[in-house]
Formats: structure tokens, sequence, C-alpha cells
């Protein structure tokens, strides 16, 4: 008894795994970043503060971006929802509230059916207030 207690314990570890990790690992779908940090620099007070992530699927398969989330409500990213195919490139777009004044440190998850999920983006900056005499 004792002998089919480990193999069936080792069954249902290895069944309660999700299919789409299994698909993913199998199909071997891969989304690829160049850049893992992006620097916003100095921006000025309810200035500009979007950038554009851009990706690469570099698997054999399709990739579903599912969701894209932010270390803060400040930064409000948008995302394609159609699958990413093979070979083609895409981009996430992260937008922070520049009326918030002062350094910042923030990081994007990018979750998807790609083998390497989530993956983490920082972004980072200073928003100076604006000369409030003019």
């Amino acid at each position: 008894m004792k002998r089919l207690i480990i193999p069936i314990l080792t069954l249902l570890l290895v069944s309660c795994i999700p299919k789409n990790e299994k698909e993913a690992i199998s199909s071997g779908q891969e989304l690829y970043f160049a850049e893992s940090t992006y620097d916003f620099g100095e921006m000025m007070e309810d200035g500009p503060g979007t950038h554009k992530i851009e990706f690469k699927n570099i698997g054999e398969e399709p990739v579903v971006i599912n969701r894209v989330r932010s270390s803060c409500g400040c930064t409000i990213p948008s995302w394609p929802k159609a699958p990413i195919e093979p070979g083609s490139t895409g981009e996430i777009e992260v937008k922070y509230n520049t009326a918030l004044v002062g350094p910042f440190r923030k990081t994007v998850y990018i979750y998807s059916t790609a083998v390497n999920t989530p993956v983490k983006i920082m972004i980072k900056g200073k928003v100076f207030p604006k000369d409030k005499t003019q």
C-alpha cells in the first residue's frame, strides 16, 4: 500500500497543472521584450508620460496576452487583445500620471500564454512641478 501512495500523489500533482501551461511548455510559446527597464528621465508636471513597450513572438504558436497590470493605479497599460502570431511584433502602451510630482519607479506585469509569464518591466523617472509664477 505504501508503494502506491507516492505514484498516486505524483499523478495527482501532475494532473493539477493548468492545461494552458502544459500547452505553452510543449509548443514553445514565448514573447521577447527588448527592454526590461524604461527611464522616462525628467518630465514636467502634466506633460506626456507615455511609452510603448515593444515585443515579438519568438515561439512557434500564437500567444495571447491575458492581462497587463501595474504596481500602482498611476500607471495605465493598454495591450493588444488579439493573438500575436509567431514572428509578429506588437506593443504595450504604458501611460504614467504626470500630475504626480516627484521621482517614481513602477513595475508593469505582463501575463500571457507564453512560458515566460509574467514578464516584469520597470518604468522610472522624475516629474518636476510646473512653474506656478507664470
